[in-house]
């Protein structure tokens, strides 16, 4: 089967013309020995290659490339499949945009191909090559992701607080925070649902029968308000998980929740409640209803796990939430995915267009977090930072410039 992969790297430290012509001779060596054909620019910083042969070959020669110390950064932009090689030339072709213009390397690729010229327009391995040769001439995301330059350390929590005293027969909750790590700042406390032995919110809600699910799910509140009062947020914000039905469903949702953040001694304005993406609405006027009845009463939006599900955009449009979470399935590893970048700088460009705070959430790997950083998100939720802390609030760990 024969393979396309598309990545780009970043050139760590300076290299002078007679270390470019060592590294090219032996990358077109290893790649005629290994049947894969591409095409490299290089434009004094950044690097852009086009692999193809054989998939155990394109794979392997990606491997060795990933570990290489003269470069770093390296992201997949694309992988596919065809029936036969773009380029036929085994080995590399190489292109300095230091020293050619960016059309005449252009008409050099397409003159180069096997595909017809008003077919090769429209194939993507064209259009990643265009987007490179065409990017704007400010720096690239890239020269501002500076993952060594951070180290993350342990410290004590911003807030005292103490072990809650109060009776959990049917369940309990776990505090994280949503911090904003270059000021060192806590945004938001996010109440997480577990079962009376500490177990997983899928456990818990497998212990409840579907008749009750949606009554039990928003009485349940009470005991997260209950939680953050004990603690002593402050004048911090606690987010609970809420499941769409359950506002729907039950009569007066919106009025229960009222009262148990009165009973607790909050206000309206310091609770989000956060509804999941990946749940399907069934019937979007009737929820729509129930969010404008929450946004009176100046309780905040979320919505939770966006990217994970299928109606985020439509959620977007119709209820302009005060805030999103970026689920974890995209931030793990953005910072070697092409295609998890692109979603990322489209949803960052668009929530700032719509005055949106973006949360990321399920961060775990400083380099995640300086990506997303560097795209524009300020704050963040995540192992990296915090993990959740049974009735409590869980000490913090900062980032520390080296």
């Amino acid at each position: 089967m024969l393979s396309t992969l598309i990545y780009r790297s970043r050139l760590r430290g300076d290299i002078d013309d007679v270390g470019l012509a060592a590294i090219l001779a032996r990358a077109q060596q290893r790649n005629a020995e290994l049947q894969v054909s591409g095409i490299l620019l290089y434009d004094g910083s950044q690097f852009l290659q086009v692999l193809e042969g054989p998939l155990e070959s394109v794979q392997a020669l990606f491997n060795i490339i990933g570990k290489d110390p003269r470069h770093d950064f390296v992201v997949e932009m694309m992988r596919d499949y065809a029936p036969k090689r773009h380029f036929e030339t085994v080995g590399m072709t190489f292109f300095d945009l230091r020293r050619v213009r960016a059309h005449t390397v252009l008409k050099s690729v397409i003159k180069s191909s096997v595909v017809p010229f008003n077919l090769a327009r429209e194939e993507r391995v064209y259009k990643f090559i265009r987007s490179f040769l065409r990017r704007p001439a400010q720096p690239h995301i890239s020269q501002q992701f500076q993952p060594d330059a951070w180290r993350v350390t342990h410290s004590q929590a911003r807030i005292p607080c103490k072990v809650p005293s109060m009776v959990r027969d049917d369940c309990q909750f776990a505090l994280q925070p949503i911090v904003e790590p270059l000021t060192g700042k806590i945004k938001a406390f996010e109440a997480l649902i577990r079962t009376p032995d500490g177990g997983s919110p899928a456990a818990w809600f497998a212990s409840v029968s579907t008749d009750e699910l949606y009554e039990v799910d928003i009485h349940s509140k009470e005991k997260a308000f209950a939680l953050a009062k004990e603690v002593n947020i402050g004048s911090h914000m606690i987010s609970v998980n809420l499941l769409p039905g359950s506002l729907v469903q039950v009569p007066n949702a919106v009025e229960i929740l009222l009262a148990q953040i009165k009973r607790q001694g909050l206000v309206p304005q310091q609770v989000i409640v956060e509804v999941t993406e990946s749940e399907v609405i069934s019937s979007f006027d009737e929820f729509e209803h129930v969010i404008r009845q929450l946004r009176a009463a100046g309780i905040n939006l979320a919505i939770d796990d966006f990217g994970a599900g299928f109606a985020g955009l439509s959620l977007l449009t119709r209820f302009q939430p005060g805030r999103i979470k970026i689920d974890r399935s995209i931030v793990t590893d953005i910072h070697l995915y092409g295609p998890k970048q692109a979603i990322v700088h489209g949803i960052v460009r668009c929530c700032s267009e719509l005055e949106i705070t973006v949360v990321a959430e399920g961060v775990e790997k400083v380099e995640e977090w300086c990506w997303l950083e560097a795209a524009g998100i300020k704050y963040f939720q995540g192992y990296l930072f915090a993990k959740p802390v049974l009735n409590d609030t869980p000490t913090v760990s900062w980032p520390v410039a080296d």
